[in-house]
């Protein structure tokens, strides 16, 4: 597939400036965000931000078409106790603030997040903070920062908890369904570009259920 139009704003990410992490020893971080992206085109529920490999002033890397996020929106905040919202929220956890107040983190009960949360466990997301998530006009959410995901052991850390224990809905096993099956077709073939022989080995590991083997 060509790459866009390099006039378009994008992030590049080389792999030149990667530092081996101590459990993500292998792979590649860029390899990971192009493999994330991937398996977001096949969910069919644009996720991921169109991400590819080429060549750039540091070298190969991950490139990314930039995004510009509305200002006034957020997905994911951290309010005071007595202001979380009754309705169309999602209270994930509380602590306590520097000050001595209570605070709870929360983020929005939306089909757009909640499909996010669903590709996470997908490709074991590692690393979903809340400024990974970018809130756009008209509602749709991105997910970005994807280089800690594919691990052969079960490293899911994210902030969108609020749905656990929820059965998954029809368009969620249908997307599910969809990588299940490009598993063994294309998009097999083209994460075994990109991820290791153990991340593969760990990828079919999933029921209809909802959970991990």
């Amino acid at each position: 597939m060509p790459a866009p139009d390099l006039v378009t704003a994008v992030v590049y990410k080389p792999i030149a400036s990667e530092k081996p992490l101590w459990d993500f020893p292998d792979g590649c971080l860029a390899h990971r965000e192009v493999a994330a992206y991937q398996v977001s085109e096949v969910l069919g529920w644009n996720i991921v931000p169109r991400t590819w490999l080429r060549d750039g002033q540091f070298g190969e890397g991950m490139v990314q078409l930039w995004q510009e996020t509305d200002p006034e929106q957020t997905a994911v905040d951290l309010v005071p106790e007595k202001d979380v919202p009754d309705t169309g929220w999602k209270e994930v956890l509380q602590g306590q603030h520097d000050a001595g107040r209570i605070v709870s983190l929360i983020h929005e009960d939306t089909p757009a997040l909640r499909r996010m949360a669903v590709f996470d466990v997908l490709v074991n997301n590692a690393d979903r903070k809340g400024d990974h998530i970018l809130a756009m006009a008209g509602g749709h959410r991105y997910g970005v920062d994807h280089g800690l995901t594919f691990h052969n052991e079960h490293k899911l850390r994210t902030v969108l908890w609020g749905w656990t224990g929820d059965e998954l809905s029809a368009e969620e096993l249908e997307g599910i369904d969809r990588v299940l099956e490009g598993l063994h077709g294309e998009l097999g073939q083209q994460l075994a570009k990109l991820l290791t022989a153990k991340e593969i080995a760990a990828l079919p590991g999933w029921d209809r259920t909802g959970g991990t083997e």
